[in-house]
This record gives structure tokens, sequence and C-alpha cells, in this order.
């Protein structure tokens, strides 16, 4: 992720505001509807999760009811997030419990999320697409083009017009802004008592803009029973749960090991890139991409788990759009593949074989890389490196080579 877009992420602070101020009543639930069970996990923890594979998010704010703050506490205690998360008393509309989170933010931030806790399911794609878009012009949303006739209508039911449908698009969160922005923003309408209907209206209203970009038709709001039943129907497909059941088979889920290896020389004048991460040396990595020979190992290991063949088949060396391409991209592409093939990604392991440069420096950054690119947390993710003991060609500092294994698992006993 460190140049996407041409920005250098490593160098971009951001926290998440995550509104969870509801309280179950349109939903039918006895408790508020972010700590219902969603696949077996509560719905407000993998909404912190899919906030979490973004590398430059470094705080999270919950605004939720005071009386559930110890409740929200107890669950995050099970958790090893790799950044605070903290719960705060949201306020008694939406605005104001995202301005209590916005007026908790660390200071010297350069970006801001506005997220509802109801949308569990925001892909990493979308969520960079909306923080590039933010980064470039001081605010952004995700949004959905209608699909449908919108028609403006009286409060007797009269319709009175019929906006251009192209005019039209459906806004999803998280919403991005510069922080100065959000937070200028929110403090003008305090003071003129304005409520908006989410943090855009009040950005714009303020005299700035703000672009849409492509939002993700998996990414609804959770509000109401229909809708808990559209969430487990997206959950089965996105975890493959959906995979076909075995009748005979008396196993709930059967696991599945993948084991990949990848070797590349070292070179003058090539960049060293390892888990997406770029090593300083005097030397890189010779290939037709990045020629990241530790993603490529996890990107084969997994396409073995699923019996999908090997990432030369997926991403040929003969194919001019690989040129030079970053191989964390080709890992978030394998994760569809293998999730499209019914498996649910479990854990990798990887290890290097390199003598020279140092590198356990970098691991951290590298697990966060992979674990984004794979929706996994960062502890599902080892990295780790041994030298040769100057022995064969690594020992040699002639090349690289990388071996990881993976866990994947498919309901059912199936396959």
């Amino acid at each position: 992720m460190r140049n996407r877009g041409g920005i250098d992420w490593r160098k971009i602070r951001a926290a998440a505001v995550i509104a969870a101020g509801g309280t179950g009543t349109r939903i039918g639930a006895s408790v508020p509807k972010q700590f219902l069970d969603l696949g077996g996990t509560p719905m407000l923890v993998r909404t912190v999760d899919s906030l979490l594979v973004l590398e430059p998010v470094v705080q999270v704010i919950i605004a939720l009811p005071a009386e559930y703050i110890p409740a929200a506490r107890q669950l995050f205690a099970r958790k090893s997030w790799r950044v605070p998360v903290d719960c705060i008393p949201g306020g008694s509309t939406r605005q104001e419990s995202v301005v209590q989170g916005v007026l908790r933010t660390a200071a010297d931030l350069d970006l801001i999320l506005v997220h509802d806790a109801v949308r569990p399911f925001c892909d990493r794609e979308m969520l960079m697409r909306v923080m590039e878009a933010a980064w470039r012009t001081g605010g952004a949303v995700p949004g959905l083009p209608a699909t449908e006739t919108i028609q403006r209508i009286s409060r007797s039911g009269r319709v009175l017009k019929t906006p251009p449908r192209e005019q039209l698009s459906a806004i999803q969160t998280p919403q991005c802004f510069h922080a100065v922005v959000l937070r200028s923003a929110l403090e003008k309408a305090i003071r003129e008592g304005f409520e908006g209907t989410d943090e855009s209206s009040v950005v714009r209203r303020a005299g700035h803009s703000v672009v849409v970009v492509a939002g993700s038709p998996e990414n609804i709001k959770i509000t109401r029973p229909l809708d808990l039943e559209i969430a487990e129907s997206i959950l089965a497909r996105l975890e493959g749960k959906g995979a076909e059941q075995c009748e005979t088979s008396g196993e709930n889920e059967m696991l599945r090991i993948g084991h990949g290896i990848d070797y590349h020389c070292l070179v003058a004048g090539r960049r060293l890139v390892l888990g997406g991460v770029e090593i300083p040396y005097e030397k890189g990595l010779e290939g037709h991409s990045d020629a990241d020979a530790l993603t490529h190992a996890v990107c084969d290991a997994l396409l073995g788990a699923a019996a999908l063949g090997d990432i030369g088949q997926h991403f040929p060396n003969s194919d001019p759009a690989h040129r030079n391409r970053p191989s964390l991209e080709f890992l978030r592409e394998v994760r569809e593949k293998v999730a499209l093939a019914g498996y649910a990604i479990r854990n990798v392991d990887a290890t290097l074989l390199v003598q020279k440069p140092k590198l356990s420096f970098f691991f951290e950054d590298m697990r966060r890389n992979i674990a984004g690119a794979l929706g996994l947390p960062p502890e599902s993710v080892s990295i780790k490196a041994t030298t040769t003991e100057g022995m064969n060609a690594e020992g040699r500092g002639e090349g690289i080579s990388a071996h990881a294994v993976v866990l994947v698992s498919v309901r059912g006993g199936c396959r």
C-alpha cells in the first residue's frame, strides 16, 4: 500500500469514528443491533475488523449508548487489535455522536473516517477509493447509482418532481475527510444549530466540496429484520459458507492446507519489495511484477489449498498488464478467487530465506500488509526469516526465497 495512487500512505495518519448509537427498535431486537450476532461474531466487532485493514488507521473511536459501553469493552477484551479502540458515550442524534467521537481523535491526524456501526461489509478496495479521493480533494463518500426512479413527493403523497436518475446516488459510509475540514464543518454546524443527514451534508454546507466514488453493493446498512437475512447471505458468500454441503458427511468443517514457494534473483537497479514493504538495499528482486517473493509464496499457498493452480496461471509474466505490478494486488485477487471457490482463509505462516539484508525491523509492516490484503487480523499472519549460514544461492546473497503455509476451511467437509 506504500505508494498506492502515487501517495505515500506510510506518512498518513487516520482515525475512524464509528457511530453506534442505534437501539435496535426498527429491527425488533432486545439489544442494539450492532451487538447482534452475525455468523458467530457480533456485528460491531466485524465492523471494526473491516476498518482495520486500512494501514493508515491509527485510532478507532466508537460512540454508543453509555449503558452498553461495558458490554462493548467486554467484547473487545478478547480482541488483540493493532490500534487503540475506545468506547465513548454517544449523543441523542447521530451528529452529536459523531461530534463526540471527533473531539476525542488525536490532534495530529490527516484524515478522519466516519462509519456506521451496522455496515460490517466494507471491503478494502472501496475503503481505499474513498481515502484516496478524500486525500486529493478534501472529502469523499462512497455511493451507488440509483437503479429505480426516485420521486420527490408532498406530504400528501402527490408527486412534485422526478429528478434525473443519473444525478442521483445512494450514499454509504465510511465517509472520509481531511481532519481539519471535518472538525471546522462540525464546529460551524454546532454554532448555527444545523443538523445534517450525514457528514457530507455538514461539510458541504460549510463550503467544502465532496466527491462521490464507487461504493459497494455488499456495504449494506443493517436496520431491519430483512437486512439481517441479506447480511447472512452476503457473509455466506464472502466466507465460503455457501459451499456445497455433503449430505453424508458428519463434519461441520473441513480444513485444507496449502504450501507455496517462490524464488527470485537479487540484481542491481531493482527495488527490493517483500510483503508489500520496500526494503532499503543495494539490490532488488528480478521479475516481471515487483517480484515480491513473500507475497507470491502466499498466493501460491492459497491457490494450492483451494486446488486453483498456481500464480503463473492466473498472472502470467507474458501479460504486459502485470509489468511492475504490486504483488499485493495479486494477493487481493487470489483472496477473491479462493472465497468464490467456497473457502475461508484462517491463517498464514511464512518464512523468508535470506542472508542479507536484515528484515526483522520490517516484519510488522509485512504482516499488516498481507493481513489487510486477505481481510485477516494481523495476529493470523506470521512472518519470519532465517539465513542459510552462507550455503546455496540465498547464503551467497544471489537471491531470496520464501515459503508459505496456509490453512483454509470449507463448511460441510465436501471438498
